[in-house]
């Protein structure tokens, strides 16, 4: 408490209401599986739209894996469609990749002399998408040389890469019809201005200063920009404007395309790594990259030196193009990566292992890992239990479970029969839609579909309510229509099917687990039990450590009661009455003497959850208006 030493008037603050708990959110999942790029590492983005998706890992084309005589669907990237149609706000996907995986590369090699060394451009992640064409478009500004007076130059900065040229004839100095150099920053005369630097530092024999030039000479700024075409894994060009070529400046082109990026946007956004081996200068970089049109860089093209006359603003451009090659998608991955590791060395991790550290993850699946294109059947069992162990580990998680393609509904049956657990719900069949990419039909796992509903469910009504009898918006159809005797067989072994209804549409239709204990047989029991447990272990953190004892009970119950209060008033409870609907108790009766002596508050919670409507009985009988009562 505060002390009082000397006499005066003390204004404390001081809180006469108990903590609040605030509901967290439970429609933010998490996918796991194949892409055509990205990271296979690290801590994986949070994407709000399927946009997000496409320009890290790429678009909804097929994969090739090695070894296989025939493309495979996308069913990740579809998933992550399907997710967002269907109402889904939040998602975070973890990339699995075989370690044969390969990034795409290219060398440019310095052709003629004086270019030495080479420049060398590569994917940034593995994966046959990378396999897109660059385009290097060089630029000449306008000539930046101010003559009239002190020799100067106009807009220039530190470390830029110009062109100079000598318009006199004979030629006047620096000698030579053009060359390039590299500006350095030079205190000359009690005055700044630029040194003409040739090669590294330490070298002056080729250095002119700025004071050295005259009205015969012109001085242009050489830039680059990179492009990187529409195709691979990318949906939309990018592209990077004026770039300098020496590795000091602020935008070289080997810190744009850096292999190790200083920010996340970079690691993410940038597809392409640039690394000039051996060579120290902008000017030494250029020329291997000039040498690539054709020219002798001693003897330009006309264009370059025929162009921005005062009156023409318009820069002179040349583009050579190259085609990055070699990129593989590697074999196909099996369950230990849909599992995932932690790195030993850098600590990154991989899988499902990289959705440990988010905590705001409450859907889980891995897409299409259930397909037959995986023909290992012992393989593809390990990833649904290697899924549904991390959903029990992380606790408040649910797995989406995919049945497999083209199973009958007896072999479902028997598939379910296998799997048994309270955080995970089983959907079949597979899903028909128009596949944007070729026009054709095709099916899809449920997964992404279901998950988008959950979402969807979550904020339209509340995770209370039984995440069923909702539309798919995307379905053209199932894989097989079933009818309502084969779900009969199927809804009774926690199978939960997809239905099509005459004028209501193509609909979920089921909503349990797959597990064997009856209480928690319902999806939204399961998860509305996961959003009060995590909304109250989030929001009572500050419990720890206070004094265990009366005064802190009483503000620990009351907080939870307010929190559960506002859930009955929402509907999202039983009962006619705040004590049908539940109870707190934090006092002697739930704690002994030795629980406080070591340092344990006990808090018990009862509440009376609402259960889905899962069989509608109306029963009608004859009545006649004389019958007696």
């Amino acid at each position: 408490m505060p002390e009082y030493l000397a006499p005066g008037v003390y204004v404390e603050e001081t809180s006469y209401r108990s903590k609040t708990i605030e509901g967290v959110s439970t429609s933010t999942a998490g996918f796991v599986g194949p892409a055509r790029f990205g990271p296979t590492e690290g801590e994986p983005e949070l994407l709000t739209g399927f946009a997000d998706f496409e320009r890290i890992y790429g678009g909804l084309d097929m994969l090739n894996f090695t070894g296989e005589s025939g493309k495979t669907h996308n069913y990740l990237a579809h998933a992550v469609r399907a997710f967002f149609e269907e109402g889904g706000k939040r998602l975070y996907v973890s990339r699995v990749c075989d370690t044969s995986a390969f990034k795409a590369a290219l060398t440019i090699n310095g052709a003629g002399s004086p270019p030495a060394g080479t420049v060398a451009v590569n994917a940034r992640y593995p994966g046959e998408a990378g396999n897109v064409v660059v385009a290097f478009t060089f630029k000449l500004s306008r000539n930046i040389l101010d003559t009239g007076g002190v020799p100067e130059l106009m807009g220039a900065s530190n470390y830029d890469l110009v062109w100079v040229t000598d318009t006199a004839s004979p030629p006047a100095s620096p000698p030579g019809t053009g060359d390039l150099y590299w500006l350095e920053k030079y205190f000359d005369n009690n005055l700044w201005t630029y040194r003409l630097r040739k090669e590294d530092p330490g070298d002056t024999e080729n250095d002119y200063l700025v004071s050295e030039l005259d009205d015969t000479v012109e001085v242009r700024i050489l830039t680059v920009s990179v492009a990187m075409g529409a195709l691979g894994a990318f949906s939309h060009e990018q592209s990077w404007e004026d770039l300098s070529f020496h590795p000091g400046h602020k935008s070289a082109l080997t810190k744009v395309f850096t292999a190790e990026p200083a920010n996340r946007s970079t690691a993410l956004y940038v597809p392409l790594v640039m690394e000039a081996g051996g060579l120290k200068n902008g000017v030494a970089i250029a020329e291997v990259l000039l040498a690539q049109l054709g020219d002798s860089v001693a003897s330009p093209p006309v264009s370059w030196l025929d162009i921005l006359s005062e009156s023409d603003p318009t820069p002179s451009e040349l583009t050579f193009k190259i085609q990055l090659a070699n990129g593989s998608d590697g074999n196909r991955p099996g369950a230990e990566q849909f599992k995932g590791s932690e790195d030993a060395v850098t600590g990154l991790k991989s899988g499902l292992t990289a959705f440990e550290d988010l905590e705001d993850i409450s859907i889980v699946a891995a897409p299409g890992s259930s397909c037959t294109d995986y023909d290992d059947e012992s393989d593809r069992a390990a990833t649904v239990r290697y899924l549904i162990s991390h959903c029990e580990k992380m606790r408040y998680r649910i797995g989406v479970l995919d049945s497999t393609d083209g199973q009958m509904v007896s072999e479902v049956r028997s598939y379910r029969g296998k799997l048994d657990s309270k955080h995970a719900a089983l959907y079949y069949p597979w899903i028909k839609v128009l596949d944007p990419v070729t026009g054709e039909e095709l099916n899809l796992p449920p997964s992404g579909f279901v998950s988008g509903i959950y979402a969807r469910n979550d904020v339209e009504y509340g995770v209370h309510k039984a995440p069923a009898n909702e539309v798919v918006r995307m379905a053209i159809g199932f894989e097989t229509l079933l009818n309502k005797a084969q779900q009969e067989v199927l809804n009774p072994e926690g199978v939960n099917c997809f239905r099509f209804f005459e004028g209501r549409g193509y609909r979920l239709w089921g909503a349990r687990t797959i597990t064997s204990d009856p209480e928690w047989k319902y999806v939204n029991l399961r998860r509305y039990f996961a959003y009060l447990e995590r909304s109250i272990e989030k929001h009572t953190q500050w419990v720890v450590f206070e004094n265990n004892s009366t005064p802190l009970w009483g503000n620990v119950r009351s907080t939870v009661e307010d929190f559960l209060y506002n859930e009955w008033k929402s509907n999202h409870l039983m009962g006619d009455e705040p004590k049908e609907a539940y109870f707190v108790r934090c006092d002697r009766s739930t704690m002994t003497q030795n629980d406080i002596d070591n340092g344990r508050l006990i808090c018990l919670i009862g509440v009376a959850p609402v259960r889905p409507a899962e069989f509608v009985i109306f029963r009608i009988g004859q009545w006649t208006a004389d019958r007696k009562k």
